[in-house]
């Protein structure tokens, strides 16, 4: 059995979070594990149509908050990591300067000392240079740092569809197989060569 971590923090886009929940639900063999902070309760209310306990119900554990003695906290309880999705300022400063007052933040520190995969859907723009620090922190800690960039060569036609890969592809990170959510570069009707002279950057 794969455990997975997903906390869900106040930032914008806890919809990220639900979405890998929903996701992670109809994968056999993996368990998912909820941290959610209080401010991320409040956020889904404003953004969404789910309420707490919708959320809870897609989880197969749920961890409260403050416990800092849940499973979770401690590097004996083996999991593949953890997804922050969204990840808040708050949560990156906290991910960077090993600051772990709350379980999500200690959970999120115990990967990293551990050596596991911690995915980081950071939701902040636009940026001044204390976030730039912070990311550069955490990435030195071992973090991975994924701002929810939009990606449109897969030619997106619904929030669903933006939601779906940015969740899938930080799934592929995870080592985690979403199955046909995430278009891939090369694959189906995405562009596979440029003309001559062509550059992706141009």
């Amino acid at each position: 059995m794969k455990r997975v971590i997903v906390g869900i923090t106040g930032a914008s886009g806890t919809i990220l979070g639900v979405r890998a929940l929903e996701i992670l639900k109809g994968i056999e063999g993996v368990e998912s594990h909820l941290v959610m902070s209080p401010s991320a309760v409040r956020t889904l209310g404003l953004e969404t149509e789910y309420s707490y306990s919708d959320v809870t119900a897609l989880a197969d554990v749920t961890h409260n908050f403050r416990d800092i003695g849940s499973s979770v906290a401690s590097g004996s309880f083996r999991n593949e990591g953890m997804i922050v999705a969204p990840c808040s300022v708050k949560t990156l400063s906290a991910v960077a300067h090993c600051n772990s007052g709350d379980l999500l933040s200690r959970a999120a520190d115990v990967c990293l000392k551990e050596r596991r995969r911690l995915v980081l859907m950071f939701r902040e723009t636009p940026l001044h240079a204390g976030h730039i620090a912070l990311m550069d922190q955490a990435t030195r800690n071992g973090a991975i740092v994924m701002p929810t960039v939009i990606g449109l060569y897969y030619k997106p036609k619904t929030v669903d569809d933006i939601i779906n890969h940015l969740v899938g592809r930080a799934l592929d990170l995870m080592g985690i197989d979403s199955g046909s959510l995430v278009r891939r570069w090369g694959e189906d009707d995405t562009p596979d060569e440029y003309d001559e002279g062509e550059s992706r950057d141009d």
